[in-house]
């Protein structure tokens, strides 16, 4: 049975993720902040026995480290860096940037993925699928910007791009394969009500790109329907 670990697994697109995988009988490590707070993980745990719970604040890395080692002896098909945070607001715009939540924003969206990786990398080198996902955003492309604003969100997506892109060239001889996937506009507490499409839709066709994965795409920068995007 294969194994997928899922970061930021409480609401949205992770409990989505979480979801779908439990479905299809994977073995699901769901990881989320407050774990007693998760009220519909826990139920999905209730009605799964192949959800297992972890706590796990990414912006902490050593606690990355503490999981890395309780979990040592479990292979990891799939690592999915979900977890994020979009903190820029209108009252911090440029001129009054608050350079705190700037760093935790490349802590949280660029640092704890690469921390993931390097943690898990044994267990995910002993598993079948050997694939590390990170969810990242059409807003992390240079190359797209055409409307500016949203500096922090903006420029820790695409330092997370230009990390993953690097892990996959570095990884490529021990056959890690790397995928750097934007959802799309998804109707979540970060995307919002006006978002253009549901979770589950989103995560479908994420899970489909995942499955259809063969290492010579590693490194792609790719949208949920499998849409190469510019970086």
């Amino acid at each position: 049975m294969a194994t997928v670990l899922i970061t930021g697994a409480n609401r949205g697109l992770g409990l989505a993720f979480c979801r779908q995988y439990a479905q299809i009988g994977w073995t699901v490590i769901a990881c989320c902040r407050n774990p007693e707070d998760a009220f519909e993980l826990n139920n999905l745990a209730s009605d799964r026995a192949n959800v297992q719970i972890e706590a796990l604040d990414v912006s902490d890395l050593e606690q990355i480290e503490v999981l890395a080692h309780k979990l040592a002896d479990l292979p990891i098909d799939v690592l999915i860096n979900n977890a994020g945070i979009y903190a820029d607001d209108r009252e911090h715009a440029f001129g009054q940037l608050n350079y705190q939540a700037w760093t935790k924003s490349f802590i949280v969206n660029a640092q704890a993925p690469v921390k993931m990786a390097e943690a898990f990398l044994p267990q995910i080198k002993r598993s079948e699928k050997k694939l590390i996902v990170s969810i990242s955003s059409l807003m992390g492309s240079i190359a797209d910007n055409t409307n500016g604003g949203s500096i922090l969100y903006r420029s820790s997506k695409a330092a997370l791009n230009a990390a993953m892109k690097s892990l996959a060239l570095d990884l490529n001889e021990q056959t890690v394969g790397v995928l750097i996937l934007h959802p799309g506009w998804v109707k979540t507490d970060m995307g919002g009500i006006n978002a253009l499409i549901e979770a589950d839709e989103s995560v479908s066709g994420m899970r489909s790109v995942i499955s259809d994965f063969t290492l010579p795409q590693s490194g792609s920068f790719v949208k949920y329907d499998g849409t190469q995007l510019p970086w």
